[in-house]
């Protein structure tokens, strides 16, 4: 396997923008692959991708920290019990499909460690949480910087924990996973009958405010609300987007 310690990148550009950017592509990747030393095809017996399980690696950004569960006894596991070397690339799933935020690249150099075990009550499968210590950050920008190395101590900072990337992922997941709660709060809110509210979407989600798009019997409208201060954490920014839709939104 390559390893990174002995890739020659600079380290050039503004590192709080280029550890940003590294935060955002993390929390909103289009496509996630591990490879690990000393072990082959580590994600072959996670199961069948085509089943949902798999050979697709699952992966949690859990605050700069790419974290991952496998049942007991998979490669995965093993690897991390013995603390191997990994490198886990992913691509960009920032913005609107073949936009420039497409083209980033995050590579990360890291030892895997194991985190302990959950039992699933539904299957009461047993599994093995997985984190990924990083302490080689690689950003690769086609269309601008070319290939440059980021500041461990920056990507990892919180500052970044409301990145533009999960507040990507968090819109995306509410317009997918909570119509019914963001009709309620459109219907709420305006006064409209629940069943003339059509559909619901969010956009343009931030620390500060949200776009609350909606389509009733009557057409299409926006509504921007702002938030009564700035989000400073994901529980907070959860709250402030509660509270202003007047809805119960998970």
């Amino acid at each position: 396997m390559t390893s990174l310690d002995h890739h020659t990148t600079a380290t050039t550009g503004d590192p709080v923008r280029l550890a940003a950017v590294a935060r955002a592509v993390l929390a909103c990747p289009a496509g996630v692959n591990l490879v690990v030393d000393g072990v082959d095809d580590v994600l072959g017996d996670l199961g069948d991708p085509g089943a949902g399980g798999a050979g697709e690696l699952g992966m949690q950004d859990l605050g700069g920290v790419p974290t991952f569960s496998a049942p007991v006894g998979t490669r995965l596991v093993d690897a991390a019990q013995r603390g191997r070397r990994a490198l886990l690339t992913l691509e960009s799933g920032l913005g609107r499909l073949a936009s420039d935020d497409r083209d980033a690249t995050l590579t990360l150099g890291g030892r895997l460690a194991s985190q302990g075990r959950e039992s699933c009550e539904c299957c009461r499968e047993v599994r093995e949480t997985i984190v990924l210590l990083v302490d080689v950050v690689v950003l690769t920008l086609p269309r601008a910087d070319g290939q440059v190395r980021v500041p461990v101590d920056a990507f990892g900072s919180a500052d970044h924990v409301l990145n533009r990337g999960y507040l990507q992922r968090s819109a995306e997941h509410a317009n997918l996973c909570h119509q019914v709660e963001l009709r309620r709060a459109v219907s709420t809110t305006t006064g409209t009958r629940l069943a003339e509210v059509v559909g619901v979407s969010l956009a343009d989600l931030s620390a500060h405010g949200v776009e609350v798009q909606w389509v009733d019997l009557e057409g299409s409208h926006s509504r921007q609300l702002r938030f009564p201060r700035t989000a400073t954490s994901t529980d907070d920014l959860g709250d402030l987007l509660r509270s202003e839709l007047h809805a119960g939104l998970c």
